[in-house]
């Protein structure tokens, strides 16, 4: 693999464990919008990574379309709230590599998040000025490979790569035609990778000696 020139992120067990957050927020949304029904981390960990409307139908198969947007409103704003709080654990080594990858490479994150949530993220973690763009599955409802796609052509990239932590950000990589690195410290298993690291430290001292 030649050294790249920009690096996508995927956010959710990539660059933190947001595991304990997410339950939180799903939870008292649902108890906000009046759903009599709780999740658990055995609920939510398969759904990591995965877009927005395949998550509600599989949570909420009750309920339409229609219904689970709104029940979902309930859930973004208590997601976002505890983002806010400070909440969510950012995985060690990752602020700091960050921050001195940038100094080599454009960064970027691309995940299947709701619109304005990367940015939240962002602030929390105190890595914005590190990032060069972000794409949300929530601002297009389009998958992972056509946003890498949009921040590709909108800054000339050459030799990007995607990183990420399960076998759906690895399809998705091949589907963009662009390299995939897994990071093993999230919450997928994945056999078929480009490079493989078991933590962000690990990751970031390769990419800096390259």
């Amino acid at each position: 693999m030649k050294k790249p020139d920009s690096i996508i992120f995927d956010m959710d067990g990539t660059l933190w464990d947001p595991m304990d957050l997410y339950v939180s927020s799903w939870n008292a949304g649902l108890k906000e919008a009046g759903v009599q029904k709780m999740v658990t981390k055995d609920d939510i960990k398969p759904l990591m990574g995965v877009e927005g409307k395949k998550v509600l139908s599989i949570v909420l198969p009750e309920y339409n379309e229609d219904e689970r947007q709104e029940i979902y409103g309930f859930i973004n704003r208590q997601r976002s709230s505890l983002i806010e709080k400070g909440q969510g654990n950012l995985f060690e080594g990752m602020q700091e590599g960050i921050c001195q990858l940038s100094s080599m490479y454009k960064l970027f994150i691309v995940s299947n998040c709701p619109a304005g949530l990367i940015r939240l993220f962002m602030k929390r973690a105190e890595i914005t000025e590190f990032i060069t763009d972000e794409m949300a599955y929530g601002v297009n409802n389009m998958p992972k490979h056509h946003n890498m796609k949009l921040l590709i052509d909108k800054y000339s990239l050459q030799l990007p790569v995607y990183v990420g932590d399960t076998d759906g950000d690895r399809e998705q990589s091949e589907k963009a035609g662009i390299p995939f690195i897994f990071l093993a410290c999230g919450f997928g298993e994945v056999e078929k990778y480009d490079l493989k690291f078991n933590d962000f430290r690990s990751f970031t001292s390769h990419f800096l000696s390259l």
